[in-house]
């Protein structure tokens, strides 16, 4: 309550209501707070209240054991700014990025807006990140996180299509050492072009040449799991192709969804804003977030693990995902509405249900 209350006026009100700015001081602020052991031990008693109690069900999948299925999506911190403070948050697994090969600035602001009666976001961001060298850089530098990392990795905008499994494959080797699994990106509508990866031809080759990159960087060990994140406006037929192309590739799973060009459920005060090009995310997104992670677990028969994500703002979303058919979730927008108490309600209501995580009887890899 004190976040919704106190914190999040103040924080819509930063930058006379640039939603990025207040994006960014908030990531300031919890890199400071992270950044020493002592600020850190000063950070986990300050928000041990999130992670009391929470009942937390833990969940072992793609090799990897996650304390709890609650995750910070990709796009919240793209640069790792912050990233002591999320599973000081309670959040069972983190996921940075989106991040590419190369720096760049992304889109000309204002690129992100706030539709606060439909309780949803806008962006057209562009993939804005320092490059993958200087996340591996960071990363190296703080080591490993109590939960896991997740990388998501995306094609840069200066790269043509033609040469984008290239792009993929140098932000692949430069943070291998450093990510648990790795997002393969190529749903975002906010660079220009690449949602064609995610036809048949294109996506072939692009998971073909990571899943080798992959095992061979593996050295013989079990290689680092490797995930599609997928656009809410696929048609079933197109979807159901992706996901056949994504089985013969071996990848261990998908994430659903990204952000919509669509804009169903907007309440009437939020049409102005509404209008602004970009992907949409937030509460209009949910219910088709839940059909299309319904659609890939039957159409894979659970043989593809997802994790669902798309408007969940309170628990009953986070189990609806659940139920239809997802293993983790992870949250974005309905952090930045409801707040850190979001995942401690959700952590609560998955250990107070009889819930089983849908991990697939064949996985083969040990959890480490």
């Amino acid at each position: 309550m004190m976040y919704r209350q106190l914190l999040r006026p103040a924080l819509f009100r930063l930058g006379g209501g640039d939603a990025e700015v207040a994006h960014t001081a908030t990531l300031r602020a919890l890199a400071g707070l992270g950044g020493g052991s002592a600020r850190l031990t000063a950070l986990w008693a300050a928000t041990a209240r999130y992670r009391k109690h929470a009942r937390a069900t833990p969940v072992e999948l793609f090799g990897l054991r996650f304390p709890n299925p609650v995750g910070l999506a990709a796009g919240l911190d793209k640069d790792g700014i912050a990233l002591p403070a999320w599973p000081a948050l309670g959040f069972g697994f983190v996921e940075v990025g989106t991040v590419t090969r190369y720096p760049q600035p992304g889109n000309p602001r204002p690129r992100l807006f706030r539709l606060p009666a439909s309780e949803a976001l806008i962006n057209r961001m562009g993939f804005n990140n320092a490059g993958a060298a200087a996340l591996a850089s960071r990363l190296a530098t703080l080591g490993r996180l109590p939960v896991p990392l997740g990388v998501s990795i995306g094609k840069s905008k200066v790269t043509p299509l033609s040469a984008a499994v290239e792009d993929y494959l140098v932000s692949l080797r430069t943070l291998y050492a450093h990510g648990d699994y790795f997002a393969i990106n190529v749903s975002s509508p906010n660079t220009p072009g690449l949602r064609t990866l995610q036809d048949a031809g294109a996506l072939t080759e692009l998971l073909t040449a990571l899943s080798a990159e992959s095992r061979l960087l593996a050295a013989g060990g079990p290689p680092r799991p490797l995930l599609v994140k997928v656009s809410p406006d696929l048609t079933e037929p197109a979807l159901a192709e992706l996901l056949q192309v994504c089985t013969d590739a071996g990848v261990a799973g998908v994430i659903a969804t990204n952000t919509t060009l669509a804009r169903d459920g907007l309440a009437g005060t939020d049409s102005a804003t509404g209008a602004e090009p970009g992907g949409l995310s937030g509460r209009p997104l949910h219910e088709r977030a839940v059909r299309l992670v319904r659609f890939v677990h039957g159409e894979t028969g659970g043989r593809l693990p997802v994790i669902g994500v798309g408007g969940i703002l309170d628990a009953h979303g986070a189990l609806r995902m659940l139920d239809a058919g997802a293993s983790l979730v992870q949250l974005y927008t309905g952090f930045i509405y409801r707040g850190p108490e979001l995942v401690r309600q959700i952590n609560r209501a998955v250990g107070q249900t009889v819930y089983r995580p849908r991990v697939p009887a064949t996985s083969s890899q040990e959890p480490r």
